[in-house]
């Protein structure tokens, strides 16, 4: 079975498409893909990649786009979500977390469907705890193991990993070492990890 590891930051619009999709997508073709959470604020910042905030032209075109993506998919969006959410970090602390106990996924998805179909600024502790609560877990607890040392240096070394990779934006896909950047990217991938080259 093909095997992708799925890099993607909470705080992506774009990795919205992906994480909605990407559990029927696997079913239909397959594959199994790891998911692999980092900051990309802290790869961005050493490249000195600026994002779509501030750059209203560029930030318009952004939110059609994923309309449009959205509704080939029929993920349903309320579109232009907040952003860019209020604390990246810890979000992606969260969901390193719940990815090493089991629910990191489903957390993933809660919190994208809180940010991007409730408009609740996915960053914020209401839209954290409420995703945290509906994986079954105890927000208070887990959000305090989110901001423990310990958390916070796995999100580092994972960010780290991500960028000596070749990583530098999300969502990316990693296959035996080639990286694949944006949510349209993710069948090369699987061609990539099934034949070695892409059709």
């Amino acid at each position: 079975m093909p095997e992708v590891d799925f890099w993607f930051s909470i705080g992506s619009t774009y990795s919205f498409l992906t994480v909605m999709r990407l559990d029927d997508w696997c079913a239909e073709n397959d594959a199994t893909v790891h998911w692999r959470p980092f900051n990309v604020r802290t790869v961005m910042s050493d490249q000195q990649n600026i994002p779509f905030a501030g750059k209203p032209v560029k930030s318009a075109y952004m939110w059609r786009d994923i309309e449009r993506r959205a509704a080939k998919y029929h993920i349903h969006a309320k579109l232009p979500a907040p952003y860019p959410i209020s604390d990246l970090t810890l979000a992606n602390q969260v969901a390193l977390l719940g990815m090493r106990d089991g629910w990191g996924k489903a957390f993933t998805q809660n919190l994208y469907r809180i940010w991007f179909e409730e408009g609740v600024d996915a960053g914020s502790e209401t839209a954290l705890s409420e995703a945290v609560l509906r994986c079954q877990q105890d927000p208070r607890l887990t959000l305090a193991r989110a901001r423990s040392p310990d958390t916070i240096a796995a999100l580092e070394t994972e960010t780290d990993q991500a960028a000596k990779l070749g990583v530098f934006g999300a969502p990316s896909f990693v296959v035996n070492g080639e990286v694949f950047w944006g949510d349209d990217r993710l069948e090369d991938a699987l061609s990539w990890a099934r034949i070695g080259h892409v059709v």
